[in-house]
Formats: structure tokens, sequence, C-alpha cells
């Protein structure tokens, strides 16, 4: 996993007071960073144009494109002229070795983005606007300078200075980023970064469950009791994944008549032997209160989700010491408002899912949340993670109930509220990215069926 910040402009200074790192020792790295993944990626003669702006992150184009110039065929189209001090020194430093400057958008092979870096706070002026729109619209591999600017310019790569930064992890940036990849600036980044309390998960991070022990049985990997309420078959799915994802045991408790495959169990009443309960995947409105009330009498570990954050026992759900809860975006708004953290829109949160994240979490420090979207946030206490790699493949009716699943599978099988989120998440997508079919044909069904194959 990797480290994830607001900021990067304390990080740079402690570059400059305590490695004796300049500012221009800095840029000079970055841009032989970006200039190494267009000589690893594009064949010599390359027409590339760098679209640079008027301050620091227009001074890292002009020096990417002096270390090419003669290699490839590169040229700089100033969107607005040299303002900031680094920015004139790279100027003079390109021109001096002969890179021309043109006055309007060329066709070329790689478009670089060098316009607005992460200083920047303000919104962009129609000239600009105008500007980044006609550079989406150029045939060409696009390439951003330390972030897209304005989150405006759609990047197939983000070639990002020093550290990752937490506004590329926005649920909206997700299509404008592409592939991110982090460039030294003269130290590692070991050395570069300090401490942080988010972090961005690998997929390499995943820990699946691990049969070692010879001498066990059923019992020893848990029993998950799992409420089924009115829409049964998104109980059916959650347990059958469960099942599948490692649970010794998985018991559907209801109180309806139903027809369930033979693989799984029924009862009226949480079994004895139970490890873990799942809770609101397609519950309805079939339990009653009192009935929620005795499902819930117990201290078991508990992974809730859907129609239970709309119900009054929410607030009930929250006290307790060892919870899961993960709401997609409109459901966590809902128990935003509930417990009187905040009364926002779906957009509001959107906007600053980060801030929110931390905001519940400090409110609720022994619930674990996992927070659905593009970017899933993972967050205990003051430990947040994001799950970057979901795909639009997941975008289906049943897909969180799956989630839910085995993140209660691994409950049950006695992981820690955090780590079952965190691994639960982790197989979800690495599910959803091993299905060898068309990605609009990917079923519930079809995540179950993978399980086998991770």
């Amino acid at each position: 996993m990797q480290k994830l910040f607001d900021e990067v402009a304390s990080l740079d200074k402690r570059c400059y007071e305590e490695f004796f790192l300049s500012e221009d020792i800095l840029m000079e790295h970055a841009a032989s960073g970006m200039a190494l993944y267009i000589r690893d990626n594009f064949r010599k003669n390359s027409k590339i144009v760098v679209v640079c702006g008027s301050g620091n992150n227009g001074a890292d184009g002009a020096a990417l494109a002096r270390l090419l110039h003669k290699t490839y065929d590169i040229s700089i189209f100033w969107a607005k002229k040299p303002a900031s001090k680094m920015a004139f020194l790279q100027q003079n430093r390109a021109l001096s070795v002969g890179v021309k400057e043109i006055t309007e958008l060329e066709d070329c092979d790689v478009l670089v983005d060098a316009i607005i870096g992460t200083g920047y706070s303000g919104s962009l002026s129609s000239a600009l606007s105008t500007l980044i729109e006609e550079m989406n619209s150029v045939n060409a591999f696009k390439i951003a300078c330390d972030i897209p600017s304005a989150f405006a310019f759609r990047a197939d790569v983000t070639l990002t200075m020093g550290a990752l930064k937490k506004s590329m992890f926005l649920d909206e940036a997700k299509d404008i980023v592409g592939e991110i990849k982090v460039l030294d600036l003269g130290v590692s980044r070991e050395i570069y970064e300090k401490e942080s309390n988010w972090r961005v998960l690998d997929l390499e991070d995943l820990k699946l469950p691990n049969r070692t022990k010879k001498d066990s049985h059923k019992g020893s990997y848990g029993h998950l009791a799992l409420a089924s309420g009115e829409k049964s078959g998104a109980s059916i799915m959650s347990a059958l994944c469960a099942l599948r994802f490692g649970s010794g045991l998985v018991t559907l408790v209801g109180f309806e008549k139903i027809e369930i495959p033979h693989t799984l169990m029924y009862s009226h009443e949480v079994p004895k032997g139970a490890t873990a309960l799942a809770l609101g995947m397609g519950l309805g409105v079939e339990f009653s209160e009192q009935e929620l009330t005795k499902f819930l009498d117990n201290s078991l570990t508990l992974i809730a989700d859907a129609d239970i954050f709309c119900m009054p026992i929410a607030l009930e759900i929250l006290k307790r010491e060892n919870v899961v809860i993960t709401p997609h975006p409109k459901e966590f708004v809902s128990l935003l408002k509930i417990t009187k953290i905040a009364d926002i829109s779906v957009d509001e949160l959107q906007k600053e899912r980060f801030k929110y994240a931390e905001l519940f979490c400090k409110k609720f420090p022994d619930v674990t949340l996992l927070l659905k979207g593009a970017n899933v946030i993972i967050g205990k206490n003051d430990n947040f993670f994001i799950n970057p790699h979901g795909t639009p493949s997941l975008a289906k009716g049943g897909s969180g109930d799956v989630l839910s699943g085995l993140v209660a599978s691994l409950l049950a099988q006695g992981y820690e509220c955090l780590d079952a989120a965190i691994n639960g998440s982790l197989t979800h997508v690495k599910l959803a990215l091993n299905y060898k079919g068309a990605d609009f044909s990917l079923t519930p069904d079809d995540l179950i069926d993978e399980i086998s194959r991770l």
C-alpha cells in the first residue's frame, strides 16, 4: 500500500531545509522522470506538444521539452506567459538549446498538460476552459504533469511528483487521471514522504483465507448468521458468497418459508454457534423492530448493509463495538443526517468524501466504514484506506450483496473488522478484474464463481 497526502508543499519544503535539495533540483528530477516515461513508451522522433502554464507546473513542462529536444519533435505551447521565477528560467533554458514555441495547438502523437499543478485553487478562465476542451479533442496520447489541470484535462496517464495526492482519488477524478505513476524528486519516496493516516491499497495487499491446519472441521472456519428478509435473493447471494469464500457454515435467519440452496441452512433465530452476523442485504420491511432487536441481542461481530441504514435501529448498530457498515453514497448521506453529523446532498458528499468519512469515523471510532464508490473508502477511527481498483463492470444489482458476503465470511472466520473490510473489498475488485467476459455481462453469480479461481 502507498501513502496518500492532502498536499506535498510541506514535503518539498523538507527537501529544501533538511536534504539541501533546491527547487531547481526537484524540478529537474521531475522532468527527468517524465522524460524517462516518454522514452520508454514512444519511438524517437514522435511529435510531442507540451502545453505550459505560467507557474511551476509550466516550468516542469518546459524542462521536459528541453530534455527531449532533438530526440523527439517537441514544441511548447504557452497557455499563459511565464510568471514564476522557475517558469522564466526553464523557458530560457529551453529556448537556449533550440526548443521551438508554437502559438496554437498542433496535431501530435503525445500531448502533455503542464498548465496547472497542485497549488491551484481557483476556477478556470473561459480561455483556459476552451483550451483544455481543445486539448481533450486532440487525437494523441495524453499525459498530465503532476495532476490533470483543474481535473478538466482527460489524461491517459498522470505522472505525479513525489507522492500521491488525495484529490486524485475522488470519484469524479476516476475518468480524468488515467493510470497514475509517482516520480521521485531526488530522493526515494521512503525519504520524501512523511507519516500519513491515509493509504492507497494495492492488489498485492490482499490476504486471502488460508486453511493450513489439517486437524480442523467446519466449525473451525466460523458460522455466519445472515438475516433473510423480504428480498431473499440478495441474502441468498450473500450467503452463497460467504460459503464459497471460506465460512464453515452459513445460516439464513428469517421468518418466511423460502426455497434455499441445499448448501445453506435456515433458522428462525441466530444459531448458538454463530461467530458473526450479517444484516441488511435484501432485508426490506419484513423484519419487525422486535425481531431485529432479537437478532442483534448478542455481542457478535456484525456487517450491516443496504436497507438497515434507513431504519431507526441503525443508531443502535453504530453503538456496537465490532461492526462494519457498507453504505453507498445515498445511504451514507442518510447516516450522516440521522447521526447529526451533516445534512448534505449526495453531490456535496461526492465532492468531499474524505472529509465526511473522517467526521463519521471520528464520531464512531469503533465502527469500520466501507464507503462504496468508484474509489472505495475504508476507515476506522483515524486510519483510512482507498481501494481504487474497481471497474464499471461492478455497477450492477447484486454486486454489493457479494461484497457484503465476502466481508461477512471473513468476519465469521475471525478477521478483525478493518482487515475484513480491506480484504473483502480487494477480493471484490479482483474477482471483477479476473472475469474474462465482456464487462457489461458480469453478474453476481459470475463474481461468486470467480472465487474458486483466486
